[in-house]
């Protein structure tokens, strides 16, 4: 038996219901938490308020994976137009981490060709604090860092936060983390050099970890060309610390009573 005719028929009496045939969408998340605009008036009186002191203003940050080999970036090229027909199979990738100096403008990239983690986040910044002359470190009595509150750096990512105390202790300036609220990470400053690297190397085809690096060394934030780092140091991911051994971080820790997840300071020992 064709059934067919059937159903065209109950297409037609579903399709005269109403109920046509429609693209699948997904739920959208919960985009304002009530917490939301607080987060943003705590990080802006923040920010007024560190210009008063001998501080740094950083604004940190994780790029998508990068694929080394001969990939399309969709965007147009002069060179060789042929690439790959997918990415599937990319044996070498690479996660640039920066780091802003909201102040000074310079843009520090780390390339790291391990997983994103506590200890790769942290790793980085300590680079950058060394890259630092000594003048400028012992005149920094405040390192301001706004940061998305991304599952390797979170407020309560444990290993995290016992990085950033050790952090604090070498650098003998308090750390102040400033969180941005869930999809809102737009408004963190790293975010638009992100999109100036995109531009800089759309169409380019990274075809090795040089031709990656040469690219990101040639562009420019506020004038200014990025100093670079790689990294090839391999990182293990899921170390937490037992709550016994958190009840001491949380000690070093200065939370905000109202905003105890999305402000916490960190004073040297």
């Amino acid at each position: 038996m064709n059934n067919c005719p059937l159903q065209a028929r109950l297409a037609e009496i579903l399709n005269r219901m109403g109920y046509r045939l429609r693209k699948v969408v997904k739920a959208k998340p919960q985009k304002k938490l009530p917490e939301t605009d607080a987060i943003f008036e705590n990080i802006q009186a923040k920010d007024v308020g560190s210009e008063a002191k001998q501080s740094k203003r950083l604004s940190i940050d994780a790029k998508a994976t990068v694929n080394i080999g001969a990939y399309s970036r969709g965007g147009k090229t002069r060179g060789a137009n042929q690439a790959n027909d997918h990415d599937m199979g990319c044996e070498e990738t690479y996660t640039p981490f920066g780091i802003v100096d909201e102040d000074s403008g310079q843009l520090y990239l780390n390339f790291g060709c391990s997983h994103k983690t506590s200890d790769f986040v942290v790793d980085s910044l300590q680079q950058w604090w060394q890259s630092l002359c000594p003048k400028q470190q012992k005149a920094t009595e405040l390192i301001q860092i706004k940061v998305d509150n991304g599952p390797e750096n979170s407020g309560v990512r444990t290993q995290f936060l016992k990085r950033m105390v050790a952090f604090a202790d070498l650098t003998r300036a308090s750390i102040q983390l400033l969180y941005y609220p869930p999809y809102h990470s737009k408004y963190n400053p790293i975010e638009r050099c992100w999109g100036i690297l995109e531009q800089h190397w759309n169409g380019t085809q990274l075809i090795n970890v040089e031709t990656m690096l040469r690219w990101a060394q040639t562009m420019t934030w506020k004038g200014i060309h990025p100093v670079i780092n790689l990294s090839q140091k391999v990182y293990s991911r899921g170390i937490s610390l037992s709550k016994k051994a958190m009840k001491d971080i949380e000690k070093r820790l200065e939370r905000n009573p109202l905003l105890p997840k999305w402000d916490i300071l960190i004073r040297p020992a």
